[in-house]
């Protein structure tokens, strides 16, 4: 028997997976205060290259901003609106 054939067959590969672009909120607070920060935003800021995005709660936010992404962490919420911003989509 060939030795493709007796190796065990192991792991799955979903076809269907999505591959977030990760932005932190240090990242943001780049931006200026009252800004719509969306895809294109981030990308001509140089921050992600393509892609859905997710925002997770890693640094500080210090003003508001209005947020516009797929996926958002329940810590960067909190303190996005905490700091008067607001959350789309």
């Amino acid at each position: 028997m060939p030795l493709h054939r007796r190796l065990p067959k192991r792991g799955f590969t979903n076809i269907f997976k999505k591959i977030y672009s990760l932005v932190t909120l240090a990242d943001l607070d780049t931006f200026e205060a009252g800004s719509t920060v969306d895809s294109t935003a981030l990308i001509t800021a140089g921050i992600i290259k393509k892609g859905p995005i997710k925002i997770l709660a890693n640094g500080d936010l210090s003003k508001a901003i209005n947020v516009r992404v797929d996926k958002i962490s329940e810590g960067a919420k909190e303190i996005i609106i905490s700091r008067g911003g607001t959350i789309e989509g």
